[in-house]
């Protein structure tokens, strides 16, 4: 009987353990951030180019995160499926026209009357497969998998680490959030061209969007430039006082939106805000591999734009679009 007690009471033990374990490793932190990058960005991806079985593979994975962190979906399905030009001959495809998806879900706000409102936080996640002629590879004359650990696995594990973290509380914001990964960016914004044509709200509903593109090079002066700050009441000041005691040297402009997916909102009259982390030698190239991100600064820039989201989301004041052109 003594030995039985004592092997219940290891295992409960061991169980306390391997549960803690588990929740330590949700949210946002380091080992979050890079296990979704690195799956993301692995070779058996080929650099998820639309169209592709790999593509295709990286939208389960992130619809699998959607569901397991309880988002709702929009028609019975986290797919919003569009169809995309391919040019001739551009990563062995056969066809020039292909089929992909965006990946939509979102959380209902706690608050009756601000629950009508919504933000979108979003990142691409296809990247340009094993590039060559015809792509937007800088290295047209080699044909090899471009991993996009950067551009865009680091934009997406963000949104997946901020998810999770929101997963968490035991309030939700007061308005309601949709959480989307678009298709198509690399190709001239498709994914988030055709999500804001084909809107599962009311536009009118729509008070901002937050894009995350290349977040996962912080630099050692720990760099995070933000466009379009400026598109929404008091964002700028906003921006800059989320940074006080982050350690992040914050580069926040009004204007320069940029050429990421939140300017297909912005053409639309929607507040938008895009981050990252600035440019490297490997932007395009098969070299932006997981081993040169910072996980440990994309933790860091995670939790700052979790806080930019529901301090945005849970605004006392009126969200409307300011023009920055």
């Amino acid at each position: 009987m003594l030995f039985q007690k004592h092997n219940i009471i290891v295992l409960t033990l061991i169980s306390l353990f391997l549960n803690t374990k588990s929740l330590a490793q949700e949210g946002i932190n380091a080992n979050t951030f890079y296990k979704h990058d690195k799956y993301l960005s692995s070779d058996k991806m080929e650099g998820r180019f639309p169209g592709t079985k790999q593509n295709n593979k990286a939208a389960k994975y992130i619809k699998k995160y959607f569901k397991k962190n309880d988002l709702s979906s929009y028609d019975n399905s986290y797919y919003q499926p569009f169809k995309l030009f391919v040019k001739a001959d551009i990563n062995k495809m056969i066809s020039d026209t292909v089929i992909t998806q965006n990946v939509v879900g979102y959380i209902e706000g706690s608050d009756s009357v601000s629950k009508k409102e919504f933000i979108v936080i979003g990142a691409h996640y296809d990247h340009w497969g094993w590039g060559g002629q015809g792509s937007g590879s800088k290295r047209k004359d080699t044909i090899a998998i471009h991993n996009g650990a950067d551009d865009n696995a680091s934009g997406v594990a963000a949104l997946l680490s901020i998810l999770e973290e929101i997963s968490h509380l035991k309030t939700k914001p007061k308005r309601s959030i949709i959480f989307i990964a678009f298709s198509g960016e690399e190709q001239g914004l498709i994914g988030s061209n055709y999500f804001v044509n084909h809107l599962p709200v009311s536009k009118e509903k729509v008070k901002l969007m937050i894009n995350m593109d290349m977040v996962g090079r912080l630099n050692a002066n720990k760099h995070l430039y933000m466009g379009g700050a400026g598109t929404f009441p008091d964002g700028v000041a906003l921006m800059k006082e989320l940074g006080n005691n982050t350690g992040l040297n914050l580069i926040v402009h009004a204007g320069e939106v940029g050429g990421s997916d939140h300017v297909s909102f912005y053409k639309k009259n929607i507040s938008s805000i895009g981050f990252h982390t600035g440019g490297h030698p490997q932007y395009h190239t098969p070299e932006d591999d997981i081993d040169l991100i910072n996980s440990e600064g994309g933790a860091i820039v995670s939790k700052y734009i979790f806080n930019a989201l529901l301090r945005i989301a849970n605004y006392d004041q009126p969200l409307y679009f300011i023009n920055q052109d």
